[in-house]
């Protein structure tokens, strides 16, 4: 039988160790990221640029003026949202690649509640297009782990093949039924003033959607680290056979998980439809929700490593088009960056994972 003191003394270890364990996968992301940037001077460098003059650039172009800051952190929010959504699928072993095709679909049907009601009071008018959105994201996503649940469906490919089919679908929408009459561009008619996310930052275009990313980090980090359904989650991930034995319902957690990750992705949709583009285009997404799957990887999974990681990112993108103009660099040394921090960081796991192996058969020989 345990005392009191034991039990103290266990729940400090425990402590210390998951503290421990924190600290080395901040520090291995941290790391990924220098040595990325490290080759990627390297590479600037051959190019005959001074890389310092060119980081000192990208720089400046992300954070050497209110205006560059605010696109930064505007850039950030579809990558910090959508991320958390998916950190909280990944951790409970429900792998939602389909980001992007429910970012387009909550986007859409936000823009539609946007134009069915352009005189409603904006708050009344803006809760609704979020619901909308948030509804309509978190739909499509259960749709692959119901499927998962009932035919064992891979939801990766389910959510994989779902990305096109909702794309061409909201392409199909802005030539066709909800097109703005008289364009020929694939996109709507603009929304009402009602219906546009107020600016939070003067003469730049910073809206309060940062804001509540801010405040959404925080709920997920509560719900994840603080609540049973965040603790179902991270048994689940971790063992979905121990987690059946204690009692948890399995289904419901990688259910409950997919319709969250997909709710805000379809949130992400509409701060960019409402915040930025002030109605809905053929291309409303840059990518962002396959860039929030590296960006929650290199957050290790964690709410706010994973806003650090969307404010690196979208620091990295404001900032390309500056050294570009200022010194040459083409902006696609950026994108380089990218794929070497995630190249990288993946590859730190999968080194990491031979020297233990390499260990284990050391100890059999000997």
């Amino acid at each position: 039988m345990f005392n009191k003191a034991d039990n103290h003394n266990i729940e400090l270890e425990f402590k210390k160790q998951r503290r421990a364990e924190t600290l080395t996968a901040a520090g291995s992301s941290i790391g990924a990221v220098i040595l990325a940037l490290i080759i990627g001077a390297v590479i600037i460098r051959l190019l005959g640029v001074n890389p310092f003059d060119a980081y000192r650039a990208l720089i400046d172009g992300a954070f050497g003026t209110k205006n560059s800051i605010a696109e930064t952190l505007l850039r950030a929010v579809p990558l910090a949202i959508t991320g958390i959504g998916i950190t909280a699928a990944f951790r409970a072993s429900i792998f939602n690649v389909g980001a992007e095709g429910q970012l387009y679909l909550g986007a859409t049907s936000a823009v539609c509640v946007g134009l069915a009601f352009p005189t409603l009071h904006p708050a009344i008018l803006l809760p609704l297009m979020a619901i909308a959105g948030m509804i309509t994201g978190a739909l499509w996503g259960g749709i692959a782990v119901l499927l998962k649940l009932k035919f064992n469906a891979n939801e990766m490919i389910n959510t994989i093949m779902m990305n096109y089919i909702a794309i061409y679908f909201v392409s199909w929408l802005v030539h066709g039924p909800i097109q703005q009459p008289g364009s020929p561009l694939g996109q709507t008619a603009g929304l009402s003033d009602n219906a546009i996310l107020p600016i939070i930052l003067k003469q730049t275009r910073l809206h309060i959607g940062f804001i509540i990313t801010l405040l959404m980090v925080l709920l997920t980090g509560f719900l994840i680290y603080r609540t049973v359904w965040g603790y179902q989650i991270r048994v689940t991930g971790k063992n979905m056979f121990a987690s059946q034995a204690a009692g948890i319902k399995v289904k419901w957690v990688f259910l409950s998980s997919m319709l969250f990750s997909g709710a805000m992705a379809g949130l992400a949709g509409f701060f960019e439809a409402a915040g930025i583009q002030h109605r809905m285009i053929e291309n409303i997404s840059s990518g962002y929700g396959y860039t929030a799957i590296v960006v929650a990887l290199l957050g290790q999974l964690n709410p706010f490593g994973v806003l650090l990681a969307a404010i690196l990112f979208g620091g990295l993108q404001i900032g390309a088009s500056t050294m570009e103009t200022a010194v040459g660099v083409p902006a696609s040394a950026v994108t380089l960056i990218q794929y070497l921090i995630v190249i990288l960081f993946i590859g730190r796991k999968a080194f990491s994972l031979i020297i233990q192996q390499m260990k284990k058969n050391r100890k059999v020989a000997a």
